[in-house]
């Protein structure tokens, strides 16, 4: 047992020896500060790391909503330019020039217009969010065409106008 107890304190003096920490009070005071001051180092970092996250969510900009009668012209130049566009899709002539403005009617070659609706049955669009304000809205497009084994994407932009009385056409052909 004697030979157990000489070991463990060697060991315990290697150790002690190995950090040189000796004695001597003025030193573990030292000691004790040091540790102190590590704690409170590592105590202040994890409440830093900790409140990260509440600092970057004030970060992000909020944008004010549009107001109501901006939100009410969105949609419904929105519904407009769908309707046009998938009259489009479904090759239907006749709707389709309902939904266009006098201006683009009288301005376009017709057999040109009835070659833009005529189109067969694959086709797709895609429309992008609007922007525009005070009755003008212009949409971003993809008009996607599918013939045989070849398929065939076109950007453009619709442009859809208030007539008054919550009445809506497009402006501008894809």
């Amino acid at each position: 047992m004697a030979i157990e107890v000489q070991r463990r304190s060697q060991h315990n003096e290697r150790l002690m020896s190995h950090y040189d920490w000796s004695p001597n009070r003025s030193s573990s005071s030292r000691n004790i500060r040091i540790l102190r001051s590590a704690k409170f180092a590592r105590t202040a970092a994890t409440i830093l790391l900790l409140s990260l996250p509440t600092w970057g969510g004030g970060s992000h900009k909020h944008h004010p909503s549009p107001s109501l009668s901006n939100d009410r012209e969105y949609i419904l130049a929105l519904a407009t330019a769908d309707r046009f566009l998938h009259a489009w899709q479904v090759g239907d002539f006749e709707n389709g020039m309902i939904l266009l403005s006098d201006r683009v009617r009288h301005s376009q070659d017709p057999d040109n217009v009835e070659q833009f609706f005529s189109g067969n049955s694959g086709q797709a669009f895609e429309i992008t969010r609007g922007q525009g304000s005070h009755g003008r809205y212009r949409f971003s497009i993809v008009l996607v065409t599918v013939t045989e084994s070849h398929v065939r994407c076109r950007v453009s932009e619709i442009v859809v106008i208030s007539t008054g009385k919550n009445d809506w056409v497009v402006d501008k052909l894809p």
